[in-house]
């Protein structure tokens, strides 16, 4: 499924954002993409707590209405004295915003478009409005609309509050200098538990455009000190990963490389026939795939696939698992992608090994931590999200972590490393535990085959 973006220009989010507070905005509907049909509305819209509408036309105008309450076709009319209609011209003139009448209805909640008396959109089921000024609703239609009541386009964006921020962080991070080398240090000089294991072996897996090889030319950027593109990355609705590939990290240019390897994949889609097929990535998991394999969804990774690997040893294999997803779109993941992630986690785990999930693009998600990134785990906005992913995946709070990768920047910069690199350190300490597991299944398995072999006094006693 092709990415739905908005239609808002910079400054025309700017001028909404001033009406509505300090929240963010996700797109829910987009009747260009979805239809101009009130059963498309319906179907996204439905059940979203606030939300705003975003109506365009040709004369130049975005326009509609915001409301705190639920849109769920109940058939009566709806108070909500936080609502309002509002109109953004073009030419930088201060937005209009139109209060309802105190003793009146918001908007009839019928199974129609989008009725707030004074406005109904996606009237009669087409791209177009009815203008009803006065009622509910008083302003002058061109000051509104222009008196233009065709739609070029129609936008219906879910409204979330951002909070403040905690008085304390909920996780403690040291943004200083010498933390950074420390972790650095840390990282390049790791071992692994396993005495025939040279490297760490990560694999990163999230939806389309989730930051998967941003994250990761973020890494090898700060590794090497100065930006670097290894992986490629971009912001297409398809994935633009297509090989399996098992990334390498130099510390510094031409320097050593560092004890860690960066797989990426294809992008999760909701379908099954697009993106990465979940059985293909257990063939990642178990070290079956070699690198640069073109990965193709139509046609599944078998046993006699040339690429396959059938002798893969510890080297091999997958060592942690993480999960990568736009902080941006926590709220947004459709429930078949969430099913995809259940499925996909139930057989990592099934394979014993451990999982994180990162949330990535923090400072577009929430505007305090783009302000001043120190503020990431002292977000409010933040906190919340981290905590819905962790109630949605099943994983413990402990393993959610949250990173800005490196995007516009020329330069390197401390605090974004230091996110960057305390991430890279947990997926090293939860490798160590898929380690230490192999060790307790080796010793086990010899305690086991020790105790099968009969004793030296057990044969005696038998013979005699």
């Amino acid at each position: 499924m092709p990415v739905v973006t908005s239609s808002l220009s910079e400054d025309q989010q700017k001028d909404l954002l001033s009406l509505l507070g300090h929240v963010r905005l996700h797109l829910l509907y987009k009747a260009s993409v979805h239809g101009f049909t009130a059963l498309a509305f319906h179907s996204r819209c439905d059940w979203q707590g606030p939300t705003v509408i975003a109506a365009y036309n040709a004369a130049g105008f975005v326009f509609g209405a915001h409301t705190s309450q639920d849109y769920t076709q109940s058939g009566v009319e709806v108070c909500d004295e936080k609502a309002f209609l509002y109109s953004i011209q073009a030419g930088g003139n201060t937005p209009l915003r139109v209060a309802g009448i105190h003793t009146k209805c918001a908007f009839n909640d019928n199974n129609a478009g989008p009725d707030f008396g004074a406005l109904v959109f996606l009237h009669e089921n087409a791209a177009k409005i009815q203008s009803n000024p006065g009622g509910n609703f008083t302003f002058q239609p061109a000051e509104m609309h222009g008196e233009d009541v065709a739609l070029t386009e129609f936008e219906v964006y879910r409204v979330e509050g951002l909070g403040d921020l905690l008085a304390k962080p909920w996780r403690n991070i040291r943004w200083n200098e010498e933390r950074r080398q420390q972790l650095m240090k840390s990282i390049i000089s790791y071992k692994p538990e396993v005495k025939s294991v040279q490297q760490a072996r990560v694999v990163l897996v999230g939806p389309v455009g989730a930051g998967k090889s941003t994250f990761f030319n973020s890494v090898n950027s700060m590794f090497r000190g100065n930006m670097t593109s290894q992986a490629i990355a971009g912001t297409a609705g398809k994935s633009v990963t297509t090989q399996f590939r098992a990334y390498n990290i130099k510390a510094g240019k031409g320097g050593g490389v560092v004890p860690l390897i960066l797989c990426d994949t294809m992008g999760l889609e909701e379908n099954a026939e697009v993106g990465l097929d979940i059985e293909d990535l257990i063939h990642i998991l178990k070290g079956n795939v070699k690198d640069r394999y073109l990965l193709n969804p139509l046609t599944p990774i078998q046993g006699e696939t040339p690429g396959f690997k059938k002798q893969a040893t510890l080297n091999d294999v997958i060592h942690c698992v993480v999960y990568v997803v736009d902080t941006c779109k926590v709220s947004l993941l459709s429930q078949k992608m969430l099913d995809k992630f259940a499925s996909i986690r139930k057989k990592t785990n099934h394979l014993g090994i451990p999982q994180i999930l990162l949330m990535t693009k923090v400072d577009e998600a929430c505007p305090l931590a783009a302000e001043d990134l120190q503020n990431v785990y002292r977000s409010v906005y933040l906190q919340r999200k981290a905590r819905e992913l962790s109630e949605s995946f099943g994983i413990p709070l402990s393993c959610v972590l949250l990173v800005k990768s490196y995007s516009a920047e020329l330069e390197l910069d401390r605090d974004v490393d230091i996110l960057l690199l305390t991430a890279v350190d947990q997926m090293l300490n939860y490798t160590d535990s898929f380690f230490e597991n192999q060790v307790i299944e080796e010793d086990r398995e010899a305690i086991d085959l020790y105790s099968s072999v009969p004793s030296q006094q057990s044969k005696t006693s038998r013979v005699n």
